[in-house]
């Protein structure tokens, strides 16, 4: 049994924040229908390469970065373009429980698929909508990404390196705006789920990747907000803890540059590193004693790390912070992380009876629940592969009918 069991949504997002919503709602059990146009289906369907191979080793059209946001799920084709279509979604409507669109504003509103006629249809449907900028606002008719809206929300000022060591804006490597805006629609639909099962009554949920790309500065944020001084970039340095960043380390074997992470969380992890570092004096040092001070005097304490930290190789200083409970970890590129045996021993990876390709692995949820553990049913779909399954399971429809809408090319 799983924590959703019973819960049913009709997906008509695409891309990643949606899917990644929807995504997490189908690893804990829900039934997630996924909408798609007929012939092209999912944008990133076809963000490749790299595409899955199929068992022969050719190429499919099934590209690696739909894979990771759409397992667990059934995709059914639907042209809502059509009036066809759109009453297709209405009635289907009807069954489910979620519904969750990432349209333009105002684009369902034309096709008669807005929080209004569904609700029509369905008082208890909890409606999910997922735009750049929300359904208020000057900017609410933007087309919002991931990318502008990093920049926008203030993640970019304060990401890369420092302007007076030759940096400048970054971008996260992976869409974090995307994806914190996917598993924040998550949380809002659980709310609204537990909502409608104590009054009956569905709700409409408005989230805006801008809206949780300003909640997620956090720290930063607040410390902005009660200070008024703007935070710049800081490179790999965190900017109210020191020492916590990247130092370099002895050469690897091979002769190149090699680092590691230092993440000294309080005083007592402080003393503990310049005990194994061989310096403990510094720890004493009322410059250094309290985290306070090693903010304030930062310019002065982190040159002398960085010279103390290339006396010794990575092997040597994480095997001694780790013995003396000092936080620090390795860099790790990806064949390393899936080679790690805490990833390993953890299931971070799944392997799936994908149609074209048997025993694909793909990242697993990382929800562990003890009594209702996450499904691990479903591959990711091919386009429209539940079309026929989904009409005759939920609409009582017979084959003529199905028939009939694929002629039409409406599904």
């Amino acid at each position: 049994m799983n924590s959703l069991d019973g819960i049913r949504v009709l997906d008509l997002s695409r891309v990643l924040a949606g899917p990644w919503c929807t995504q997490t709602l189908a690893d804990l059990g829900a039934d997630v229908i996924k909408v798609e146009r007929p012939g092209s289906g999912d944008d990133t369907r076809g963000w490749g390469p790299p595409f899955l191979k199929d068992a022969q080793g050719r190429d499919t059209q099934e590209a690696a970065y739909y894979l990771g946001a759409n397992r667990n799920k059934r995709s059914l084709t639907c042209d809502i373009a059509q009036p066809a279509g759109q009453a297709l979604v209405r009635e289907l409507a009807a069954h489910c429980d979620v519904f969750v669109e990432n349209f333009k504003v105002g684009d369902m509103a034309r096709y008669g698929l807005d929080w209004a006629s569904l609700r029509a249809v369905n008082p208890r449907l909890v409606y999910c909508s997922v735009t750049g900028f929300g359904q208020t606002g000057p900017y609410r008719e933007r087309a919002g990404y991931d990318y502008a809206v990093q920049g926008m929300g203030g993640l970019m000022s304060v990401t890369g390196e420092r302007d007076d060591a030759g940096g400048g804006p970054q971008k996260v490597g992976v869409a974090v705006a995307d994806l914190f805006t996917g598993l924040y629609a998550t949380v809002a639909v659980l709310a609204a789920l537990r909502h409608a099962e104590r009054t009956g009554e569905g709700q409409h949920i408005d989230m805006a990747l801008l809206d949780t790309q300003v909640a997620m500065l956090a720290n930063l944020g607040a410390n902005y907000l009660v200070s008024g001084q703007v935070p710049g970039r800081a490179g790999n340095a965190h900017q109210n803890i020191v020492p916590y960043q990247v130092f370099e380390v002895a050469p690897a074997t091979d002769g190149s540059p090699d680092h590691i992470i230092l993440a000294v969380g309080n005083d007592g992890q402080f003393a503990k590193f310049c005990e194994v570092a061989g310096r403990p004096e510094l720890a004493a040092d009322p410059r250094f004693a309290k985290n306070q001070d090693r903010v304030r005097h930062r310019a002065v304490l982190v040159p002398l790390l960085e010279a103390l930290m290339k006396t010794r190789p990575k092997a040597r200083w994480l095997a001694e912070l780790e013995a003396a409970k000092v936080p620090c970890g390795a860099i790790n590129n990806l064949a390393e992380v899936f080679a790690d045996p805490q990833v390993n021993q953890r299931g971070m990876v799944d392997e799936w009876a994908h149609p074209l390709r048997p025993g694909l692995r793909l990242v697993a949820s990382p929800l562990k629940l003890g009594a209702t553990p996450v499904r691990r049913e479903r591959p990711p779909p091919l386009l429209g592969q539940h079309t026929g399954e989904v009409l005759r399971e939920l609409l009582g429809w017979d084959a003529a009918r199905i028939e009939a809408l694929q002629q039409g090319k409406v599904i």
